[in-house]
């Protein structure tokens, strides 16, 4: 059975090197690939000029460079824009562009599906069907970069979309690492911020990068057993634990660990539920998130009034902690927290549910 060809877009520039030098290429020739790839976003041998030809031809016989495929771009009324990307297995992921957040914002994918299985998200529903490679995680960042016309000007990632980042924590973070090198697209890790619902060995293994994203915890709730009901993974990590690993976390100086909030009506949005949440932040350098439900049919969830969630923030405002209500993005074409889903390899009842939503999306401006 024939082998794919090494993809050279899942290496790091030290790997890259070795491969050229195993071809007998100086190694500075894999810096220079390593350019042409992700900065500008090259993927043919042949167009890498300052390459020799007989290398360049070497290189087309016996490597390949995989990029997601764009196979359909949605756009908000708010401008925000859903790309729907399949990739060389034709699984199907999807990233988001959310403009001035206030800077330029892409919401990368880290799996197809997820295995959380969080009761108010739609991709925990599809189920995991696979994790992404480093290559196709880096991949989405070169597509959207170039598409909106950011490479090569500063620009925010959150690992926010389809799939928990520390599930796939070893691809997750060697994108990280390429995606950092300024030889690339060169994405100082201050600028992306990692989500998380709290796999705490990999939190604890993350705490010892020399390379360390912002962290962002999704909590979702103030007691076990609501948030064992919203976020299963708590019956192995509860609050205790988590907290207490996010205590330990080192935060750089004028950094803070983010918790993000999904307010769900009659759930979680009680004046009681706000301060519990301030007491068990504390000793923490924190920031709230509040996100008000993004409602999507196939989740059994009401969103809050303004007036439960102004009354919610402003509690956690008087006790001093550092709250941001989140304004949804992208709710009109499915763009927002936890409305990515697409079909997988199998068809589950949330992949009918996705069939059944789609002529909905097809509808939505572009």
């Amino acid at each position: 059975m024939a082998t794919s060809p090494l993809n050279l877009a899942e290496l790091e520039p030290v790997a890259l090197e070795k491969t050229l030098a195993e071809l007998g290429a100086p190694a500075f020739h894999g810096r220079q690939i390593f350019a042409w790839i992700h900065r500008r976003g090259v993927t043919r041998f042949e167009a890498m000029t300052d390459l020799p030809a007989g290398l360049r031809q070497a290189l087309a016989e016996r490597f390949a460079i995989y990029t997601p495929q764009l196979e359909r771009v949605d756009q908000s009324t708010d401008g925000t824009t859903k790309f729907l990307l399949r990739l060389a297995d034709d699984r199907r992921i999807e990233s988001v562009y959310i403009p001035d957040t206030p800077a330029q914002t892409f919401c990368i994918s880290t799996q197809v599906g997820c295995a959380m299985g969080c009761a108010f998200c739609l991709t925990g529903k599809m189920g995991l069907v696979r994790n992404l490679t480093a290559g196709e995680i880096v991949g989405q960042v070169r597509v959207l970069a170039h598409h909106t016309g950011l490479a090569g000007i500063a620009f925010n990632i959150v690992l926010m979309g389809m799939g928990e980042p520390l599930h796939n924590y070893d691809a997750t973070m060697q994108a990280l690492r390429i995606l950092a090198d300024p030889r690339g697209l060169g994405v100082h890790p201050r600028r992306v911020t990692l989500s998380t619902v709290g796999l705490i060995p990999a939190l604890e293994r993350l705490a010892t990068e020399p390379l360390m994203p912002n962290l962002a915890i999704s909590l979702h709730a103030t007691t076990d057993p609501a948030r064992t009901a919203l976020v299963p993974l708590n019956r192995r990590y509860d609050l205790e634990a988590l907290l207490d690993a996010c205590r330990r976390f080192p935060v750089r100086r004028r950094a803070r660990i983010t918790f993000e909030y999904v307010l769900l009506a009659g759930v979680n949005d009680t004046p009681d539920d706000a301060r519990r949440l301030v007491r068990l932040l504390d000793g923490i350098r924190a920031k709230v998130n509040l996100l008000p439900l993004n409602e999507a049919p196939g989740i059994p969830f009401r969103r809050p009034d303004d007036a439960r969630v102004n009354a919610f923030a402003k509690i956690l405002a008087d006790k001093g902690v550092r709250v941001l209500v989140r304004r949804s993005r992208g709710r009109d074409i499915r763009a927002a927290c936890g409305q990515l889903i697409v079909e997988g390899g199998r068809k589950s009842a949330a992949q009918q549910l996705a069939d059944r939503m789609a002529p909905a999306a097809d509808a939505a401006p572009r």
